[in-house]
């Protein structure tokens, strides 16, 4: 996918390893990012932490080279959205890019009415996600079968939403009958939909819901203020090689952080164990970023039966 802004990238220089925090523009998949981010860092050696639907914008963290390593963790970590949820219309996708079904008056929704159903929704929860995910059943993602006319019936999952936020409450129309946008902040785990809370709260309160605008604010260490568009970062690639956030920073924003001595160094470019970091006794699940003496990142170590094992190793002997 292009744009008419997009401008001919000359550089002829490989990206380093490292992350690149992207805003991602409404339109395009997340497969397209990676795409023109691996013309934009001349190497095929990119992914992405996290994808985000067509209609959504904001933080895509790619990783470049050695960086795509860190991509498995970095997909677990919380996130931030902002997002407007519409109250009185419900949607085969869950969101404004699917068909309109059951269109319902909301104007005698109150405020604290959506106050109760998002402090319900707010917590641990029981969530099915939205039949147009891309979760597999049987081997097939789910938003293919729906797209091929089959019946998709997925499992409710546990996740998190640590803050839902209601900002403001919007009266407005849609086909001659009146109903409300909301416009929210949550901040949930990874795995969280944002379209199927906009479809529970619609059903909570009578009237069917989606959602309308959805922004990616934050996953975990990575917000807005490190993401650039792909304009801007064409511009860059056009005028040397993509700057990149390091794996040392990358590491630094993602994870706790360890700092080893020469000898623990050595040991870890071996693959070896050390002893475990002090302070997390017993097995921890997030890992710990491991940094030489002279600040090189040398491995994401995790704990375990009092042991600082590495799991990856990103400077070997």
């Amino acid at each position: 996918m292009t744009t008419s802004s997009t401008r001919f990238v000359r550089a002829t220089t490989t990206a380093p390893d490292g992350l690149v925090v992207v805003d991602k523009p409404a339109g395009w998949t997340s497969h397209d990012v990676v795409a023109r981010m691996r013309r934009l860092a001349r190497t095929k050696k990119v992914g992405h932490a996290g994808t985000l639907d067509p209609m959504a914008t904001g933080v895509l963290v790619l990783g470049i080279g050695r960086a795509t390593r860190l991509l498995t963790y970095v997909v677990g970590a919380d996130k931030e959205y902002t997002a407007t949820i519409r109250l009185g219309v419900a949607t085969t996708t869950d969101d404004a890019e699917g068909e309109t079904g059951a269109v319902a008056d909301a104007s005698s929704v109150t405020r604290a009415a959506i106050d109760s159903g998002v402090a319900a929704l707010t917590g641990p929860i029981s969530q099915v996600p939205s039949s147009v995910s891309a979760i597999k059943v049987n081997g097939k993602r789910a938003y293919a079968m729906v797209r091929a006319g089959e019946s998709v019936e997925l499992a409710a999952r546990p996740v998190t939403v640590r803050r839902f936020e209601v900002h403001a409450v919007r009266p407005a129309t849609a086909d001659g009958v009146a109903v409300l946008d909301v416009d929210v902040t949550v901040e949930c785990s990874s795995g969280t939909y944002i379209r199927a809370l906009a479809r529970d709260l619609g059903d909570a309160l009578g009237v069917g819901g989606h959602l309308t605008a959805l922004r990616r604010t934050r996953v975990g260490g990575y917000s807005l203020d490190v993401a650039r568009t792909l304009d801007e970062l064409a511009v860059l690639a056009d005028e040397g090689p993509l700057p990149v956030l390091s794996l040392a920073d990358a590491a630094r924003a993602a994870f706790p952080s360890r700092e080893l001595t020469e000898d623990e160094t050595t040991a870890l470019s071996y693959g070896k164990r050390i002893a475990a970091m002090p302070g997390r006794s017993g097995t921890a699940r997030q890992p710990v970023a491991a940094f030489a003496p002279d600040g090189t990142l040398v491995a994401l170590l995790e704990e375990r039966m009092g042991q600082s094992v590495p799991v990856i190793v990103f400077a070997p002997a």
